[in-house]
């Protein structure tokens, strides 16, 4: 992850150079997520969720037409999310921080529509039964704290004019922990500097 986050910060000098900087907001709306907690022999340890998962949060970005370097922080909420091994309650939150390289559209940068890439690392936090666990879990010693995962994330879409909208898949796990995440969904981000040239050009 060193290795990850120093090539990150390499690109970022270059890019700074000649690049554009820019901010706004990413939004998430998770169509399938899975979460597996550290295993305690007791309780199932998945939960997962496919209705009305929904994130938002503040996104950076750095870089031209083409290509970009971005940031985000986004909370995801999932009111529904519950597991199907053994009710133990509801809900579940899950907050990613991912550092993104953007190729073409996705660099929400870009003045003509077009398709494009998006990669990304980070670390992802995730707490499950968020509404409380059922006495039955917690008369075991059951508990549902916030554990943190290692994550990769993949997306395409289309962007253009500040506006971008992608399919993305999520993955992250941490060995030691025997705990995991998957998600699949679609993400909008909204590029303010380059939204507000757009639509001053229109009017």
């Amino acid at each position: 992850m060193m290795k990850v986050i120093l090539l990150f910060i390499c690109m970022l000098g270059t890019v700074a150079v000649s690049g554009q900087f820019a901010y706004g907001l990413t939004a998430k709306t998770e169509l399938y997520s899975r979460y597996s907690n550290p295993q305690d022999g007791i309780a199932s340890p998945a939960s997962g969720s496919a209705l009305i998962n929904l994130g938002l949060g503040p996104k950076i970005w750095i870089g031209g037409e083409n290509f970009s370097l971005s940031g985000e922080a986004v909370a995801v909420i999932s009111p529904f999310a519950v597991s199907l091994g053994d009710f133990k309650g509801l809900g579940a939150v899950s907050l990613p921080v991912m550092a993104k390289i953007n190729i073409g559209g996705l660099s929400t940068l870009n003045k003509e529509g077009k398709f494009g890439f998006s990669a990304g690392v980070g670390y992802q936090w995730t707490r499950t039964e968020l509404f409380g666990l059922t006495s039955k879990f917690e008369d075991q010693d059951v508990s549902r704290k916030y554990f943190k995962n290692l994550i990769g994330e993949v997306g395409f879409g289309f962007g253009m004019g500040g506006f971008a909208g992608i399919l993305y898949l999520r993955y992250g796990r941490d060995s030691s922990a025997r705990s995991n995440i998957f998600t699949l969904g679609l993400g909008y981000d909204f590029n303010a500097p380059r939204l507000k040239v757009t639509t001053d050009s229109e009017f």
